[in-house]
């Protein structure tokens, strides 16, 4: 699976795990260059805390398009050390 945002990859593995229709990537296979940190918090009742990213590709800003769970709830253990994309970011095979 391919992440692609902005015409550039940020995320390619053939390790991810979806959960409710959502590929969640290995942190390691993220091209971290293109992350900025955000103060971005949501909870989901079964999952957790989530924490968020935003995504900075050639100048352009993909607010808090990026997520994941640093400590996720024992029911979402699957996901942990892993993120997942929305707001535009494309992930195909």
């Amino acid at each position: 699976m391919k992440a692609i945002w902005n015409n550039e990859v940020i995320a390619e593995s053939d390790d991810t795990v979806v959960v409710e229709g959502n590929h969640y990537f290995p942190a390691g296979a993220v091209n971290k260059k293109y992350l900025e940190a955000s103060d971005t918090t949501t909870v989901c009742p079964w999952k957790g805390t989530a924490n968020y990213y935003t995504l900075n590709v050639s100048g352009k800003r993909n607010v808090d398009a990026v997520w994941y769970y640093a400590t996720p709830k024992e029911a979402a253990i699957q996901i942990k050390d892993r993120v997942a994309f929305w707001k535009g970011v494309e992930v195909i095979p």
